[in-house]
């Protein structure tokens, strides 16, 4: 086009600068802004908006300040959409009071004419919610609904996220009904938000009616809806319930990730069902869902909490065939059982394999080796790994010294009384 002398409008410039941005090439679209500027046509308030939020898109707010400035020299004087784009990229920095001063600017420059709009406003309340200052989050709440504002249903999904954040349970169920007053049906973040809440209070009788009222309503639950109540029933230990509602996914043709089956497994690797996490395991390679390795931790627990260490071992070997890796959970599993159960020299064998394959072995690995030494009454052994430990820098917790401590007491506790005996 510009070699047939033909130049392009304004509209195509902002095409082609809100693909650049959206890309990250900023110094490209800042050059092609220049070039407008210079050669025609003239940027607009939407040019400087998208080049504004590609600014912000890549976490560079001070320039995006800057840009503003500029806007204003050049001819264009920020809009709404703007002062959007500031306030969230701001507020999404924690910089809530820095978001209220720059509104407050322009409303100002604005001689007053414009109000905070509902998105702006739905921006700063739900940074206030953040920020957990919910004292500011609802006194521009009931600004926002006095200046009769057409309230919408993101307004009362921030509204109800904020309360469910400060465990306000009952105050979320009120938003809840007051958006049915206004004549607002809630969507699936409504209903989400409140599950997560919900689920967080151990209120999961409450949360798995949320679920069925989403059906009721026409609102089908998500992989998130069901997710969330079955992570939390396996949590408390309602690991019954949680299948069922695996079931449920399943029936609706939604298959989830490995994530639910994982958290499945190990809630009946926890409870010692073995068979049932294996069930789930092989129900989950039937409908397509490849196991990782945090499915093969779940089960190297639930044969370990069994007591069966050679299963538990051989597992280890099942993964290498199928092309995965044990990490360090499998190993300080692996080693925490053979301590149980007296087999150092098996427990110190995996921590040089764990070395060979390039882990690191973390606290809780020496955590366990001391206490396998200990319990092999090898103190010596026990105190010298203690020291290792404590030159390597490697962070560390109360519980190894007072493993060895506990023992130190129970060695040395017969003889001092046999002393006390001859004295006497």
């Amino acid at each position: 086009m510009m070699q047939k002398s033909v130049i392009p409008d304004v509209t195509t410039h902002n095409y082609i600068i809100n693909r650049l941005c959206r890309t990250g090439n900023m110094e490209k679209a800042d050059w092609l802004i220049r070039q407008m500027l210079e050669f025609g046509p003239s940027p607009n308030c939407s040019t400087y908006n998208t080049f504004l939020k590609g600014y912000c898109r890549i976490n560079d707010v001070d320039k995006a300040l800057y840009l503003l400035s500029a806007m204003a020299k050049n001819g264009n004087w920020p809009n709404r959409v703007t002062c959007n784009i500031l306030v969230h990229a701001l507020c999404k920095k924690g910089l809530l009071e820095d978001a209220v001063k720059l509104l407050e600017q322009i409303l100002e420059d604005d001689n007053g004419v414009a109000t905070s709009d509902l998105i702006t406003s739905t921006i700063l309340i739900d940074s206030s919610f953040k920020s957990r200052n919910m004292e500011h989050a609802l006194t521009l709440w009931v600004e926002m609904t006095q200046k009769c504002t057409e309230i919408d249903v993101i307004a009362y999904n921030v509204l109800i996220n904020g309360f469910c954040l400060n465990g306000d349970m009952n105050f979320a169920y009120g938003s809840f009904c007051d958006m049915f007053k206004r004549g607002l049906l809630p969507d699936i973040f409504t209903l989400n938000t409140l599950i997560s809440g919900l689920c967080k209070q151990r209120k999961l009788d409450e949360a798995c009616y949320i679920l069925k009222m989403m059906l009721i309503m026409g609102i089908g639950p998500d992989q998130l809806s069901y997710k969330m109540i079955i992570q939390a029933l396996c949590i408390y230990g309602d690991i019954v319930r949680a299948t069922k509602f695996l079931q449920c996914m399943l029936k609706d043709a939604m298959v989830p990730g490995p994530h639910i089956w994982n958290v499945l497994i190990d809630g009946y690797g926890r409870r010692g069902d073995v068979d049932k996490a294996f069930l789930i395991r092989d129900f989950m390679v039937e409908v397509g869902v490849t196991p990782n390795t945090f499915t093969y931790n779940a089960l190297v627990l639930a044969e370990v909490k069994s007591g069966n260490i050679l299963r538990a071992y051989s597992l280890k070997q099942e993964m290498l065939q199928f092309g995965l890796f044990p990490d360090v959970v499998t190993f300080n599993l692996l080693i925490g059982a053979a301590c149980n159960f007296g087999h150092v020299q098996f427990a110190l064998q995996l921590h040089d394999e764990m070395l060979r394959r390039g882990y690191d072995p973390d606290i809780i690995t020496y955590t366990e080796l001391i206490r396998g030494h200990c319990v092999g009454g090898n103190l010596k052994e026990a105190e010298e790994l203690l020291g290792k430990v404590q030159r390597s820098g490697l962070p560390i917790d109360c519980v190894p010294y007072k493993i060895l401590l506990k023992n130190l007491r129970r060695m040395r506790g017969p003889k001092k009384h046999l002393t006390s005996a001859k004295d006497g």
